[in-house]
This record gives structure tokens, sequence and C-alpha cells, in this order.
């Protein structure tokens, strides 16, 4: 009996993609013929809709802007697959290169990501700050993460859609839902890919969102990995303490109010480390179960 229900679903958020869809949709129907194909139209003002109808693609649309991350999630809602692959729409991924991740996943893993090549970054700026995020987050999580912010990964549907809630609506999903797997154990592997440069500009500001980007990779150490955050902080306001309790001590012999602040800061710290773990254990209490 054929399965009514397509096992892979290739999900594109898109804003004023038009040019480039109109070489990527045919390649992409080449390169995985099988696949549901659907765009999230995030509110273009452009003929995007209109080429995807021309090319029997699926079309989600938007009203109006709701950010990469909203349109992620509306195409992960709406993807009949078994397996969901995100691209982007703007020509940097190679269709042929979906095959790629899903061999990899047939390894056993629930994620499996596209990690740029240095050399295809889109500038030196952007090179380095991609690499801070990775170390960043590699601490906070404790596994080896090699791009954080690639766009460029399939997944298991049944395990994305659960963490579908914590994504933010702007461009840092990839670094959510990296972070949510690892946390939830589920194994993510990492397949290096040449990222093409892409046609028309940037709706990634380097400056804010790079801000952004570190903002929300400390709110997620805070939801996932609470302790790694909270417990160095800790550590340090008490050695801090323990320096500024010596100096009073040999220069005056009194126990300063700057060391009881310091003392008591970090205790409070720690406790809100402890506070904080609980409460993510209960973000991921069910995820083992289908």
């Amino acid at each position: 009996m054929e399965q009514s229900t397509p096992s892979i679903s290739i999900v594109l958020p898109c804003l004023n993609e038009a040019t480039n869809l109109v070489s990527l949709l045919p390649k992409l129907k080449q390169a995985q013929p099988h696949a549901e194909i659907l765009v999230v139209d995030d509110g273009s003002t452009d003929d995007s809709a209109k080429i995807c109808q021309q090319h029997d693609i699926r079309v989600v649309s938007h009203p109006q802007p709701l950010g990469n991350g909203a349109a992620i999630k509306a195409g992960a809602r709406e993807a009949k697959g078994d397996i969901i692959v995100f691209m982007d729409s703007d020509g940097q991924h190679q269709p042929d290169d979906i095959q790629l991740l899903l061999n990899k996943l047939e390894e056993g893993y629930d994620m499996v990501v596209g990690a740029r090549h240095s050399n295809t970054h889109a500038s030196t700026k952007r090179l380095i700050g991609n690499t801070i995020f990775n170390k960043l987050a590699s601490f906070m999580t404790g596994q080896k993460i090699e791009d954080l912010t690639s766009g460029f990964r399939a997944v298991r549907a049944k395990h994305f859609k659960k963490f579908l809630y914590l994504l933010p609506n702007g461009f840092s999903y990839p670094t959510t839902s990296t972070m949510a797997f690892f946390r939830s154990a589920l194994p993510v592997a990492y397949i290096p890919i040449h990222a093409g440069k892409r046609d028309g500009k940037s709706k990634i500001k380097l400056l804010n969102d790079g801000l952004r980007f570190f903002v929300i990779i400390l709110k997620i150490g805070a939801l996932f990995s609470p302790m790694r955050l909270f417990l160095p902080i800790s550590v340090l306001f008490f050695l801090l303490g323990v320096i500024n309790h010596i100096d009073n001590y040999l220069s005056s012999g009194t126990f300063s109010n700057g060391s009881l602040l310091l003392y008591t800061s970090s205790v409070f710290i720690f406790l809100m480390g402890i506070l904080s773990e609980q409460i993510s254990s209960l973000h991921y209490r069910n995820t083992d179960k289908e």
C-alpha cells in the first residue's frame, strides 16, 4: 500500500526571494522529487508566492512579516513528513546537499546540521562572531557545536515539534533548537557544507542581531544548563569576597560591608542556579514520551 504522507518535508522561510526561488525550486524538485516542498511566505511584497504557484509548490502565507523563526514554526506545523529539512530560500544552500543530511540522519541521529566551512561565511566579522557563539554555546551545553547559527538542517519532526513553544520568532531559531536537542539528550551531528553567496541583501544586521544572539545564548544557558551559567558567576563573587575580606583584614583588621555583600551575592546566585535547574527539568519531563 502506497504511503500517502510524504516521509520528507522541505521547509523554506521566504521574505522577498522571488529572484532566488526561480532557480532554486526546480533544483529542489530535481534533487528530492518525492519530498513535500513547503515555502512559508513571511509577508513578501514581491512575486515570491506567484513563483511558487508557477512551480506547483505549496505556500503558507503570512499577511505581514513575523520573523524567520515564526516562519519556521509555521512550516513545521504544516509539514507532513516524518523528517523536516530546513533551508534558506536565498540560494546559499545547495539542494544536492540535502541527501547528505538525510544519509547522516539514517545513522541514528535526530538532528543533522550543515556546518559551513570557514571560507564560506559572508565576512570575517561574521566568521569571528559565529566562532565566539559556537564556543560559548559549546560551554553551555557541554557538547561541541560546530555551527550554531546554520539554518540548513534535517530533523525528526516528532522531536522538533515538541520544542516549537521555545523557539523565538527572530533569526535565532537554530540556536534554540540545537540547545534544546542537546539538553534532551537527542543526538546531533554535523556535516561540512559549502554555503554559496546569497543574491541580494542580507536581512540580518550584524551588530543588532549579534547582540541579540548573545543575550539569547545566555537566556538559553539559564534555561537549559543553569548551573553552567550560575556556578562560575557564584564562584567568582565568592573569590572576590575572599580577596576583599583579606585585603580589609590586613589593612584595618575589620570585616567590610563589601565582603559581606559579595559573599551574600555568591550564595544568592548559587541558589538561583539550583532553582533554575529545577525549573529547567520541568521542560523536558515529557520529551521521551511519544
